[in-house]
């Protein structure tokens, strides 16, 4: 039988309950336990898919084609477990699965209410996403219930894993709370207030913590774990100290030097053998020796939200790793590059163009991407940054100075980039496309695996195929690769159906390193392995800086 911790979380949101309920993921896998983990978010979205990333964050895209919260993300970085749709469910999907059954009949004409209609679901979601990895046979799943006790969206779920604790029987469940103790300048003190009011919450629902998770600037002082464990009803061992540290990576260790992964393992009556963090702690020792020191510009709209782009951030630390290299990052405004120019990227050691959607900011990309190609600066793109950088040199080498995406001008003389039924069809111009259709659930999404041409600078990296998630809608127009490559681009990668363009490059006798993807690989790097094409642009940072 799989036992279930349950990871809930108090006071304030934004606390790291992902990074929390991830980090004891990997010590319980340390201890030779297979582990699984969910995220149950309380909106009313079907999924992230089409919220901005200025509210949500990062979309994680799963294998299986699923848009996902970003702590999947976090999941899939500190566990080896793949997550799966089944591993994230909200709100919007549980009424639209209830609702669907009460059409079918499926209720025989009961009324339909919270309890116990919705929270039966909650629990049948858990399960089955429990069950998702591993072939059904985790030893643990670990479920991040999102929102915060007292939200009212998050109540059913809260409910729900209460009927799953008092179904299942003792030591079968954990419930691990993540609080937070504000440290008031003002006063000098830690106030262990917010956590009492969050946890005597919880009690009222019914829910009762194993361990308390308390997280602050600075570690928490043993008198006020003490007072928080009086308060609380919670064993003062049990009242964990997680403060502000410099790498996520170091969080496993914190968690396990105080003894929660003992607690846990005491609470649902396993005995797995002691923790191996040395992986963990190798990684963070070369965190904190690098031999190197490089910085890389990210040009991007979202830039004053980095969680925008937290899978590539963390991916550039993993080469950073693998590579014994500092890799810092400096955001650039897309938008403001479009006044001042992109004069201001010589002093990088390379250029990056992530993902992105809309208009705004494109010509600011463009111009960061001349500016690279032109200055033999190493440039990565990403899905979109792939996209304006065949945008870019059709303009500016092929000679199609109109050249553009049809996401951004639908009239564009030469639609380089466009929706697939807008180009396989088309005798030189644009299809119509509906204004009220529906954009969720109409990209491509997940992983798909293609052949890489040889003597590619992207077959030096990959090897003889590439299997990356995607995320996207529009597409690279065959109808102009033809020109392109003529005027020197390599198409290095197509999709094995449609030949649709997944890696571009330059060769090196025109640069010494350029290349677009259309994937998001940033998806598939983890601390413990890295990337092999993110640790290939630090390289080629490295080089051009001269150090390697």
């Amino acid at each position: 039988m799989i036992k279930y911790i349950f990871v809930t979380g108090g006071v304030v949101s934004s606390l790291g309950k992902g990074i929390a309920a991830a980090s004891l993921a990997a010590i319980l896998e340390s201890r030779g336990l297979k582990v699984t983990m969910l995220k149950l978010d309380p909106y009313i979205n079907v999924d992230p898919g089409t919220m901005s990333p200025f509210q949500h964050g990062e979309v994680f895209v799963t294998e299986d084609g699923a848009e996902t919260d970003l702590d999947l993300g976090h999941y899939e970085r500190f566990v080896t477990a793949k997550m799966r749709k089944a591993n994230n469910f909200t709100t919007g999907q549980i009424y639209d699965s209830v609702i669907r059954k009460e059409r079918r009949g499926e209720y025989l004409g009961k009324t339909v209410q919270v309890i116990p209609h919705i929270t039966n679901e909650i629990q049948a979601f858990i399960e089955r996403g429990a069950l998702s990895s591993y072939d059904g046979h985790a030893d643990v799943a670990i479920v991040e219930i999102g929102g915060t006790v007292g939200d009212i969206e998050s109540l059913p779920f809260l409910e729900a894993v209460r009927q799953m604790a008092l179904r299942r029987g003792r030591h079968s469940t954990a419930f691990v709370h993540l609080t937070l103790v504000p440290y008031i300048t003002s006063a000098g003190e830690l106030k262990t207030k917010p956590t009492q009011h969050s946890v005597q919450k919880l009690r009222e629902i019914g829910i009762f913590p194993t361990a308390l998770l308390c997280r602050a600037d600075r570690p928490i002082p043993d008198d006020e774990r003490s007072k928080i464990s009086l308060f609380s009803n919670v064993r003062e061992e049990a009242v964990i100290s997680v403060w502000d540290v410099d790498s996520i990576y170091k969080i496993p260790k914190i968690l396990n030097d105080q003894g929660l992964d003992r607690i846990i393992c005491e609470e649902l009556d396993i005995n797995p053998p002691a923790a191996d963090l040395s992986v963990w702690n190798k990684l963070v020792d070369s965190l904190e020796h690098p031999k190197h020191e490089i910085t890389i510009c990210m040009v991007g709209k979202y830039v004053d939200l980095t969680e925008s782009y937290k899978s590539l951030i963390e991916a550039l630390r993993h080469a950073g790793i693998h590579t014994g290299t500092r890799v810092n990052i400096e955001y650039i405004d897309s938008e403001a590059l479009e006044v001042t120019g992109a004069d201001e990227l010589k002093r990088f050691d390379a250029v990056l163009v992530p993902g992105g959607f809309g208009v705004r900011g494109t010509e600011g990309k463009i111009a960061a991407i001349r500016y690279a190609r032109e200055n033999k600066i190493p440039y990565l793109g990403i899905c979109l940054g792939m996209q304006l950088a065949v945008i870019e040199y059709a303009r500016h080498v092929a000679g199609m100075s109109d050249a553009n995406s049809t996401e951004f001008n639908l009239a564009t003389e030469h639609p380089v980039v466009a929706l697939i039924t807008e180009w396989l069809d088309r005798d030189g111009r644009v299809a119509t496309r509906s204004a009220d259709s529906d954009l969720g659930g109409s990209m491509r999404l997940g992983s798909q695996r293609c052949p890489i041409k040889s003597g590619t600078l992207a077959a030096s990296i990959y090897g003889k195929e590439v299997n990356e998630r995607h995320r996207h809608r529009y597409e690279v127009n065959n109808h102009y690769v033809p020109a392109l490559e003529k005027a020197g681009m390599t198409i290095s990668a197509r999709t094995p159906s449609e030949a649709l363009p997944e890696i571009m490059e330059l060769p090196q006798t025109i640069h010494p390193w350029f290349v677009g993807v259309q994937f998001h690989p940033e998806f598939t790097s983890t601390p413990r392995e890295g990337h092999p094409l993110f640790t290939a642009f630090v390289k080629a940072a490295l080089v051009r800086k001269g150090i390697v």
